[in-house]
């Protein structure tokens, strides 16, 4: 296809959703199969090898916010760019997006050295937890380079329209991870039983063999967009206007961290079990959440694109189709969550205090759902057009200024039940917000178009 007939432009919006979307949806349902299935293995082990990885979790979340969010605003600019024909500085934004992502890691390798055990060690003093955390986190941390490069180049992939190589990247990391992941924890076909730290290198190896597949491509396809360090010239406008998409992204998901080191913090107070069926509910929400993340994947480059291109129809088509396939993901999760709570702790090998405390909790998190489904699908068409600030925004109400103040308070006031419901509370009181900031947008930016 000629680079003046990019499907984006042209192409039936729905047809093109589904194309683009399909492979993002299934490689993050694979995804999220394995941060499942890793956490399984490593219940086995016991309450405290689950709760240990529970409180290095947001390390984690931590590093796919930077590099998510980093990934955001570079698939933003490459997609408006090429709407708007404009293919050399698409080339020189993916350039730039590589180089900016490899510094991120050292930033999160230095701490792994450095700073792991003290993080641990903040929220507990049980010294076996302590240690299986720090051998984990740094692990994730130091060599944590795959997931950083393998994000960047899968996102320069995708804002061409091109979903098919990122979701076998991704399919080929989780198959390694879940492979590894009973051989190294547990010590099969001659390998040593290493426990959690199995789990953690099954995770940087399935990233670093993603990565090396991502290269690959990248070099040896042809597409409409690459990736060249030749003749290199760093261009601080392209790096601010990356961020002027991704920073906000940053941030909006580091919020996600910092709620659930806040989080953890509340719950200890509470019932160390607590914390691990907060940790448990991260990992199974991810098999709700993940398809509609992969479907606003899709979503964003053709937002993008038709909003350089100034086809509002195009834009509206979109938006209102994803809009209501992530509100058909969103049920479905919802009923999922009600109707086989037990099994789903289960899994993770629940004592009998976790389900007490985990088949209320999970029942009532999932409520937040459904409001979420849309909050994600404008967030979406924010961070395409370039306000990424209004996501940020939406994010701050949902996790800063409702659900901590309204956590905080049910665990002071009333009991820990109570406490599952500032996610609800708060995902509807963010939806009212981001309706008003829609409504903004459309007058100002897309009514015109």
């Amino acid at each position: 296809m000629e680079k003046n007939e990019n499907k984006m432009g042209h192409a039936p919006i729905g047809k093109l959703l589904f194309s683009m979307s399909l492979p993002a949806m299934f490689s993050m349902l694979v995804q999220a199969c394995y941060n499942v299935v890793d956490s399984i293995f490593v219940a086995q082990l016991g309450e405290d090898a689950l709760t240990a990885v529970s409180l290095a979790f947001p390390i984690q979340m931590l590093m796919v916010a930077v590099a998510v969010g980093t990934a955001i605003g570079i698939n933003s600019l490459i997609s408006r760019r090429l709407g708007a024909k404009h293919y050399s500085e698409a080339n020189m934004v993916a350039s730039h997006g590589v180089i900016l992502l490899v510094l991120s890691w050292v930033l999160f390798a230095l701490f792994g050295l450095f700073g792991t055990r003290a993080f641990i060690a903040g929220f507990t003093d049980n010294a076996a937890i302590i240690e299986m955390g720090t051998q984990y986190g740094a692990i994730v941390t130091i060599f944590a380079f795959g997931a950083f490069v393998e994000t960047a180049i899968s996102r320069t992939l995708q804002a061409t329209g091109n979903m098919t190589y990122p979701m076998i990247s991704q399919i080929i990391g989780a198959v390694v991870n879940i492979i590894l992941d009973p051989i190294m924890i547990f010590g099969l076909c001659g390998c040593p039983a290493l426990g959690v730290r199995g789990a953690a290198l099954a995770t940087v190896i399935g990233q670093i063999v993603a990565m090396f597949f991502a290269v690959y491509i990248i070099t040896h396809k042809k597409f409409d967009v690459h990736i060249s360090f030749k003749n290199f010239k760093f261009s601080s406008s392209i790096v601010f206007n990356i961020y002027a998409v991704g920073f906000p992204s940053i941030i909006m998901q580091a919020i996600g961290s910092f709620l659930i080191v806040c989080l953890n913090t509340i719950l200890m107070g509470l019932s160390g079990a607590a914390v691990a069926v907060l940790g448990v509910y991260y990992k199974l929400q991810s098999f709700v959440f993940m398809p509609v993340f992969g479907l606003t994947q899709g979503a964003m480059p053709i937002l993008g694109y038709n909003f350089g291109a100034r086809d509002k129809k195009r834009l509206l088509d979109c938006l209102k189709l994803t809009a209501f396939v992530a509100l058909a993901i969103m049920t479905a999760g919802t009923a999922l969550f009600w109707g086989c709570t037990e099994l789903l702790l289960t899994l993770f090998n629940a004592s009998s205090e976790m389900l007490e405390i985990g088949i209320p909790a999970l029942r009532t998190i999932s409520l937040c759902f459904i409001p979420a489904a849309l909050g994600i699908s404008f967030s979406t068409m924010f961070q395409a057009i370039g306000h990424g600030i209004k996501s940020l925004i939406m994010s701050l109400l949902r996790q800063l200024f409702a659900i901590l103040p309204l956590a905080w308070f049910f665990a002071r006031f009333f009991t820990l039940n109570e406490v599952w419901m500032a996610f609800p509370i708060a995902e509807i009181v963010s939806l009212i917000a981001c309706a008003f900031m829609f409504i903004s947008a459309y007058r100002k930016e897309i009514a015109h178009l």
